[in-house]
């Protein structure tokens, strides 16, 4: 306790200390760590929290590992840094590729950008994901889904400009079959 009486895990929360608990459970749902009956319930818990107790509980067992210092951690093994530029690259060519309705080039960017371009791998899977959900969209209303294809050429445009600002851009209401 300190001299007020109360500890900081009685404050009431912000909506802006909640936003990154927000984002943190988004990018934990991403990731598969959250399925989605959980995901839902968090956020709600999330969204209606008033202290910061409350917010503690709704990321316990979420928290990202630290990374071990460079005398004691794994040889070899870094925490991944920012993208660079050939990352961000394959990223956009991935995203890009998405103007012409072909699963191959974000496909052939995912399987050849090896475990040494993470970031360009998830955006790959992130693309090759939103072509197939578009694909089955086509085939579930017997080429009446091909319309959305000319909408999605905006959205792949601006994927490739987030993708090359090194932004991870994650497409609305598809269906994420692949994970990098």
């Amino acid at each position: 306790m300190n001299g007020g009486g109360y500890t900081t895990t009685a404050l009431r929360v912000s909506d802006a200390e909640r936003e990154p608990v927000l984002e943190r459970l988004k990018d934990a749902y991403a990731e598969g760590r959250l399925d989605h009956a959980e995901f839902e319930l968090r956020m709600h818990l999330a969204m209606t929290a008033k202290t910061r107790a409350d917010l503690a509980a709704v990321m316990a067992g979420l928290e990202r590992p630290v990374p071990e210092p460079a005398s004691g951690g794994v040889p070899g093994k870094t925490a991944p840094g920012p993208p660079d530029g050939r990352q961000r690259l394959l990223a956009a060519l991935a995203h890009g590729s998405g103007a012409v309705p072909l699963i191959i080039p974000p496909l052939a960017v995912m399987l050849l950008a090896g475990a040494g371009a993470p970031y360009a791998r998830r955006q790959a899977a992130e693309a090759v994901n939103f072509q197939l959900t578009l694909l089955l969209v086509t085939i579930v209303t017997f080429g009446l889904g091909g319309i959305v294809y000319t909408v999605s050429w905006v959205v792949a445009l601006v994927a490739a400009v987030a993708a090359l600002g090194g932004l991870d851009f994650r497409y609305p209401w598809i269906l994420r079959l692949l994970r990098a």
